[in-house]
């Protein structure tokens, strides 16, 4: 694998429409490897503290969101993945974080199976479409088996980056 380059230069060097938009938000600092959570609640809760820790915005915010869009249905798609979104009030721009867990967790999806990836995506109340865009891509990136299998060999945050904003190309 050659030298990563950070994903926002590439999108600087080109207008390309096949560049997808969540490259412009996820950051290596929001791509957490390894979590360790026991359960859907308990990620909501790390996802609270981590949006606080990096972008000020309040664990309980986060966690009060997620869990009433949750409440709504399922964010488990299936494979093993999993798309937890919510609207935020007080948020002024989307933010969004990987993470990757150490051990699956029960999320309800529609296959049954335990998810270990999640594309936690939060947007400001009213959200504009640009969030629609954001889960299109999502699913279309995490329905391609060989994007999740690199994804799994990603062994650090600027690797996982490089990976989201090479997609399509990285398949």
């Amino acid at each position: 694998m050659g030298v990563l380059q950070d994903p926002r230069s590439l999108l600087m060097e080109t207008e390309s429409p096949t560049l997808n938009a969540i490259a412009r938000y996820l950051s290596p600092n929001d791509v957490c490897l390894d979590v360790e959570v026991a359960n859907k609640t308990r990620l909501f809760d790390f996802v609270g503290r981590h949006m606080e820790r990096e972008h000020g915005l309040p664990q309980d915010w986060v966690v009060v969101s997620l869990s009433r869009r949750e409440q709504a249905g399922s964010t488990g798609l299936g494979q093993g993945i999993a798309i937890p979104h919510a609207r935020v009030n007080g948020l002024d721009r989307i933010l969004v974080l990987y993470a990757r867990l150490k051990s699956s967790v029960d999320f309800d999806a529609p296959d049954g199976r335990p998810v270990s990836d999640v594309l936690v995506l939060l947007v400001p109340n009213p959200a504009a479409d640009e969030h629609l865009r954001i889960l299109a891509e999502a699913t279309q990136m995490f329905s391609d088996r060989r994007f999740r299998k690199r994804l799994h060999a990603s062994s650090n945050r600027q690797e996982v980056v490089q990976l989201f904003a090479c997609w399509p190309e990285a398949k």
